[in-house]
């Protein structure tokens, strides 16, 4: 029998035109998985093949895993304090054996074993090919498609396959077997069989790489494309920087008679891209974005990270687009969120954000109106901003001399203490455990006694629309919340 191993180990070796340790490594693999399965549980089994007598040895073992960690798999793992006193010298990593009974390998037959063996050399194979298309550097993948898999189009290109998920196609894009296809490579997963290679042709990266391989000058380092938004199939947006003042960045981009931006859009069924020219002051950036409408006035917001923008009403179906396309993919293009309206409902919203700061301030700094319009007339909006602006700021303002200056400041300050001693007392009533709930903030805690929640049982109690109603959350930020605070109800603490 042993006899019979070596000639079939050399048969193999020089049939595969590889070396004997792969072809023993193999039958070694083979043996030792047949041999688990005459036991129950996930046990761990090595088998030692003598590489000139063609003898071997089966072991069982367990991995020694410390104290503290507790045994993941009994049937192949022991504790560390066990382990020594089997083996005295054992550490945390060793493996402990056992010698078994071995299988003998006429039980599994040479045809398993060549199997295990052939199946190891094509992964090896797969992965050598593999390692050297990814060693080419390349970002789009161009191919052939070759079969379906589960909706998945699987793309041939050479011998190396790649995965191109229904979620990753182009929406109404209908591709078959034997279709040309280019998608941007977006990662390598081995776990995957055949295909590891995923793709995408819906990715904004897939635009951005389209455009580099047709305008030279991004290559080049002249032009630079700061983002890309995309609605695939149907509308896009990219943002062009140029870094020398003589190159046109939207018209390079464009191309002559739009040579260049139509080869993009033909590669993306159709797909049509609105080129802007990137800039460093948000709102300006913004506007542009929002082309083809014409804007009237625009807000920033920095602390809400968000911009109002007014346009009229000829513009006001433009700058939204068809079902909110064009102002959600300038949003996703800038990253600041966007709030489009008309001039009445701008008027409106500055009424009555004027009306708050005029309440706050006629109240907190007691001043009259007409004080309290003064300073919202000068961009006041906070009781912060009046004490700790720099009191030249404040000095410059006409109709106030330093006197009234620093009543205001001093107002403000003493105001501010008194808002923040009330708001310790308020989260005070607050018990210890809720505000060291995983995910409480101080703005929170303030909220929730405010609403007369003052424990974790309160929280817990809740539903998501009074929480959200309380503190202005979403509905998932609010769900997370109270199932954080239900936790206990169901582990049995207190």
């Amino acid at each position: 029998m042993n006899r019979e191993l070596l000639m079939l180990v050399d048969a193999i070796a020089r049939e595969k035109n590889v070396e004997r340790d792969v072809v023993f490594g193999a039958v070694e693999s083979a043996l030792a998985q047949a041999t688990k399965k005459l036991y129950e549980g996930e046990v761990d089994v090595r088998v030692a093949i003598d590489r000139d007598t063609g003898d071997y040895d089966t072991f069982r073992r367990w991995l020694v895993v410390p104290d503290d960690a507790g045994l993941q798999n009994p049937e192949a793992e022991e504790m560390l304090m066990d382990a020594v006193d089997r083996k005295p010298d054992a550490q945390v990593g060793d493996f402990l054996e056992e010698q078994i009974e071995s299988l003998p390998i006429g039980r599994i037959g040479a045809m398993a074993a060549k199997q295990v063996i052939l199946q190891k050399i094509r992964d090896a194979e797969r992965e050598m090919l593999l390692n050297e298309f990814m060693a080419r550097g390349d970002k789009i993948f161009s191919g052939t498609v070759k079969r379906m898999d589960k909706g998945d189009l699987i793309v041939e290109s050479g011998r190396v396959e790649g995965r191109l998920r229904r979620a990753e196609m182009i929406p109404k894009e209908n591709l078959r077997n034997g279709d040309r296809v280019r998608a941007m490579i977006m990662d390598v997963d081995l776990t995957l069989r055949g295909a590891p290679i995923l793709l995408s042709r819906s990715a904004p990266e897939f635009m951005v790489e389209l455009f580099r391989n047709e305008v030279p000058e991004i290559e080049q380092g002249l032009l630079e494309i700061k983002s890309c938004a995309r609605d695939p199939g149907s509308r896009a947006k990219i943002a062009v920087l140029s870094h020398d003042k003589r190159i046109d960045p939207i018209g390079t981009c464009v191309g002559v008679r739009g040579s260049r931006v139509n080869v993009v859009t033909n590669e993306l069924a159709g797909e049509r891209v609105d080129i802007v020219l990137w800039s460093e002051d948000p709102a300006q950036f913004v506007i542009g974005a929002l082309a083809p409408a014409n804007v009237s006035s625009i807000v920033v917001d920095e602390e809400k990270h968000a911009m109002d923008v007014v346009v009229d009403e000829e513009n006001l179906a433009i700058a939204i687009g068809r079902g909110g396309q064009n102002v959600r993919l300038a949003s996703d293009l800038t990253g600041w969120k966007i709030n489009i309206m008309d001039a009445a409902e701008s008027a409106l919203k500055q009424e009555e954000e004027t009306s708050t700061s005029r309440k706050l301030f006629m109240e907190k700094l007691d001043v009259d109106e007409e004080i309290a319009d003064i300073l919202i007339e000068e961009g006041f909006s906070s009781l912060e901003e009046v004490a700790y602006v720099p009191l030249q700021e404040m000095l410059e303002i006409e109709r106030f001399d330093e006197e009234t200056v620093n009543e205001l400041r001093s107002r403000a300050k003493d105001a501010l203490l008194t808002m923040d001693i009330a708001r310790e007392e308020s989260v005070a009533r607050v018990s210890q455990e809720l505000r060291d709930l995983e995910g409480m903030t101080p703005e929170l805690v303030t909220k929730l006694e405010a609403g007369g929640i003052h424990t974790r049982d309160d929280l817990a109690d809740l539903a998501i629309d009074e929480l959200t109603e309380l503190t202005g959350q979403s509905e998932e930020e609010a769900k997370a919340l109270i199932l954080k605070a239900r936790e206990h109800w169901f582990d049995g603490q207190e």
